[in-house]
């Protein structure tokens, strides 16, 4: 496959997989795609661990870091992140929990949780990038705001590409302004935070409006007909996430995989309960207490939201894996809408050849047609 992903990464399959997980991420591209590791759960250290591991696995094959740099974040107060969490939040969690028969925490954790607070920021995310362009990789991308002026600069330093995610035309041409090499056009449909404009409708805006920029298409994407779909749409690659989180590398608990399996389109919603920002995940006991229940005070700003959610996850996770109900009842995961088709257990490779193989059969098909 030759486009102009393929020849600017020098990759065989502009076939982009968005992991937290180091196995998706060289599997997907030691079988001729462009994995891309999720940065924002990684103290510096520990990512520098991660992409070490990597570059033994991929043999100097290209593959890229995201990182998570806000738009805005509400300030935190003079005695750390975590001291800005309301109390009326943190009684809120104990009451949860409480319904579901899941054993409540220590209610604060401030040196852990004021390291997590500060990654989620733009120093943060330099900080990260700077790990990140210490190894070989062949690309940067910026999730949710434009890239700050010095990580480009740094990225055009060593010649690493900058991408960026976008839920807007107006996004799109602010990040090119910015600097960036690529747009990955990420419509309503996928996991993680999102905008409200469906992939069919924002692919093709997104493309005639930063063109020649090179775009990728997000949302939606899990098979080799809707990675058809996208190229047809204007967009020079597909870039996705939730294909992976049944694959047999990811990073998905157990309890949660099942979940994913069993679940259907409409299993998902567009919710501020895990991060401060809207993000699509599965549907839950915990985004239906946050979004609609009475004594609910209303999700937190990022990065605030954040560590309520991962600090009560990290103890429901648990729960969850031990087999009790009111846990399995809370937990959920950043998942698309095509988690409908998430039916079994595969090998990430076997994922990316499935895609490549019934691509090109979609291809010929169309071809056909004018024949």
């Amino acid at each position: 496959m030759r486009t102009a992903i393929t020849r600017l990464l020098g990759i065989e399959f502009p076939l982009f997989a968005f992991s937290h997980c180091r196995d998706v991420v060289a599997a997907v591209t030691n079988a001729g795609g462009f994995g891309v590791l999720g940065a924002i759960a990684y103290t510096p250290e520990r990512l520098d661990a991660e992409l070490t591991w990597i570059d033994r696995q991929v043999g100097g094959r290209p593959y890229g870091v995201d990182v998570l740099v806000p738009g805005r974040v509400d300030a935190a107060a003079p005695g750390g992140v975590a001291r800005a969490i309301p109390e009326r939040h943190r009684d809120f969690v104990a009451r949860l929990l409480a319904r579901h028969g899941v054993q409540a925490g220590p209610e604060r954790d401030g040196g852990g949780a004021d390291e997590f607070g500060r990654r989620v920021t733009a120093a943060g995310a330099a900080g990260l990038a700077e790990v990140a362009l210490g190894h070989p990789i062949g690309l940067i991308a910026s999730a949710l705001g434009p890239p700050p002026p010095e990580l480009v600069a740094r990225a055009r330093e060593a010649g690493v590409p900058v991408a960026a995610l976008v839920g807007t035309v107006e996004h799109a041409r602010r990040q090119v302004a910015a600097g960036v090499d690529i747009v990955v056009a990420q419509g309503a449909e996928a996991g993680g935070h999102t905008g409200e404009i469906s992939t069919m409708v924002l692919v093709p805006q997104v493309a005639d409006a930063v063109a020649p920029v090179p775009v990728l298409a997000a949302g939606g994407i899990a098979s080799g007909r809707q990675m058809a779909a996208a190229m047809a749409l204007g967009a020079q690659g597909v870039w996705c996430g939730s294909v992976w989180l049944t694959t047999e590398e990811a990073e998905t608990s157990p309890a949660v995989r099942r979940k994913l399996l069993a679940a259907s389109s409409l299993d998902t919603v567009r919710s501020r309960s895990r991060t401060g920002k809207p993000a699509r995940q599965l549907r839950s006991a915990w985004t239906d207490a946050w979004d609609s229940a009475e004594d609910s005070p209303g999700p937190l700003g990022m990065p605030l939201q954040m560590l309520v959610a991962e600090r009560a996850m990290a103890r429901i996770g648990a729960a969850a894996e031990r087999g009790e109900p009111g846990a399995v009842e809370l937990a959920t995961y950043f998942v698309g809408q095509v988690v409908g088709q998430l039916d079994r257990v595969r090998p990430a490779r076997e994922v990316v050849y499935g895609m490549v193989y019934e691509f090109a059969e979609a291809v010929e098909r169309l071809a056909g047609l004018s024949r």
